[in-house]
């Protein structure tokens, strides 16, 4: 990648970035409102684009914790969320969904400042699925009920389906916006309160939506967000004695820490969404330019840093050759850059030490023996950008085929049968996604039900939807997030029985 390829449109960029005031919301909401944390000591969000300070932010410890898990205890035990009826939460909700619209530009510009997430696609995509989320959970929301049993004995009874109670959220950085609502919009709607720590690499957006949320009516004490590091904040959310649940997403090594905290502390359920290595199966009966397209995005979107990235790339033997040389010409087309210049195909990085991870994990694959197709550096200039880079000549026991790089790293892999292909895909601790590339229906059926992952796509990559639930097998976690799944953890079943009349239990 030439160093030009960094080089935004000025104009264009600075256009997207001086609309906006500058930083509103710092603090810690607590209680429904921003205050300064306990300790007063704050922190600094980072620009990846520049390694430049964006703003100070309130740095949460376990005693902010405590104060924002007695706000919303005091909310769910007394307060009137969980006993609103349905409808009412549905109302909420929708006015919450229809002021993140109203605000989709600005949201997308804190993602975009933040996080190096493409300032475009945040107010095509990103900001108007997590407002959607908010829709799609609030037609949940007076739907919530259990059933009548039909009972062996001389009993009648029926389930209750009761919200869970306080949530402790613990939120990426790759996606702060969708994953935020992701997790806050069906805990919403189930009737739960909750404690969301967002990654102190991207607190911006999610105090954004904490303002948001008390504007919609939201009572005071439901949402709380409490910026922080994860070994002080998050681990407080994790053991914490009166947090209900927590959901985690995040790597696997800090879920094995949060489900060890929640098991020693209270027995506290969890649901963990943690890393992954998803294997990108293309069969040769294919179109190469087209599937070549897929594979670039499946490997490089948001700069590489999504857990279900498509990085181990196998290719049938009869199109391999083909399909190397598309994919390098198109590698070479990439442009990286300002994610406020809607010429870019990704940004940065999302911090100096994940730049300098990619990287180091770049050179790992050179002396283990890879053999670099295309890319391989870092940009010149300011900023955390790496070129796209591309590996052939990967053995299976290679580190870059094993480990999740979350980075814009590519690896190609040659395979000969479909026996074949299936064994080496699942033979990865992780079982998040897979893609599989074929018009062979046989083919799209035999290896869907073969790969051991929670969700795959044929013919189609990212085919993210609210009805469709996500989550992971094996080491990337158990329980799900988004569709009907997703709402279900958040509730509690009880069973109601009683004697039927004349019944010789009485």
């Amino acid at each position: 990648m030439a160093p030009a390829a960094k080089q935004s449109n000025g104009t264009l960029v600075e256009a997207s970035i001086n609309k906006f005031p500058k930083i509103k919301f710092t603090k810690l909401f607590i209680n429904g409102e921003f205050v300064d944390s306990l300790s007063g000591r704050t922190f600094e969000t980072i620009d990846p684009r520049t390694g430049e300070v964006i703003a100070n932010i309130a740095e949460g410890d376990k005693e902010d914790i405590d104060l924002a898990v007695n706000a919303a205890r005091e909310a769910f035990d007394n307060g009137p969320w969980p006993r609103l009826p349905g409808p009412a939460r549905r109302k909420i909700m929708l006015k919450l969904a229809d002021l993140i619209d109203e605000n989709v530009e600005e949201l997308a510009y804190l993602d975009a400042l933040d996080a190096g997430k493409l300032f475009f696609l945040g107010k095509i995509q990103d900001i108007p699925s997590s407002a959607e989320t908010y829709r799609y959970y609030a037609g949940a929301a007076d739907k919530i009920h259990g059933e009548t049993l039909k009972m062996s004995r001389e009993l009648q009874a029926y389930t209750l389906h009761e919200p869970i109670g306080v949530v402790g959220h613990i939120i990426p950085w790759n996606f702060p916006s969708q994953m935020f609502n992701m997790k806050v919009a069906p805990s919403l709607a189930a009737g739960c309160t909750m404690v969301v720590k967002p990654a102190e690499q991207t607190p911006l957006s999610a105090l954004f939506y904490a303002h948001l949320a008390k504007l919609a009516g939201v009572p005071d004490g439901v949402i709380n967000v409490v910026p922080g590091f994860g070994h002080t904040a998050g681990a407080a959310v994790s053991a914490h004695m009166d947090i209900d649940m927590v959901s985690f997403t995040g790597s696997t090594e800090v879920g094995r820490l949060v489900m060890q905290a929640a098991a020693l502390s209270n027995l506290k359920p969890v649901c963990l969404e943690l890393g992954g290595k998803s294997p990108f199966i293309i069969f040769d009966d294919v179109d190469v330019d087209k599937i070549s397209d897929l594979a670039l995005q499946g490997s490089f979107y948001n700069k590489g840093e999504i857990c279900v990235a498509g990085s181990r790339v196998f290719v049938q033997e009869g199109i391999y050759d083909k399909f190397l040389k598309t994919l390098k010409e198109k590698a070479k087309n990439f442009v990286v850059g300002d994610p406020f210049d809607p010429n870019v195909h990704y940004g940065p990085q999302v911090d100096k030490r994940q730049h300098e991870r990619v990287l180091s994990y770049i050179e790992l694959a050179k002396k283990e023996g890879a053999t670099l197709l295309t890319g391989g550096k870092a940009c010149e200039g300011k900023g955390y950008y790496i070129e796209p880079t591309i590996f052939i000549d990967v053995t299976d026991d290679m580190t870059i085929a094993k480990e999740e790089i979350f980075g814009p790293v590519m690896s190609v892999f040659k395979f000969k049968t479909v026996e074949e292909v299936i064994k080496r895909a699942n033979a990865t601790q992780y079982g998040l996604a897979a893609g599989i590339m074929t018009n062979n229906l046989n083919i799209a059926n035999t290896v869907s039900r073969s790969i051991r992952a929670g969700a795959i796509w044929i013919n189609c990559y990212f085919a993210f939807d609210s009805d469709s639930p996500y989550g992971g097998y094996k080491q990337s976690g158990f329980g799900r997030d988004m569709g009907m799944d997703g709402l279900k953890k958040y509730l509690q079943v009880k069973s109601v029985a009683t004697p039927i009349f004349n019944s010789p239990w009485l």
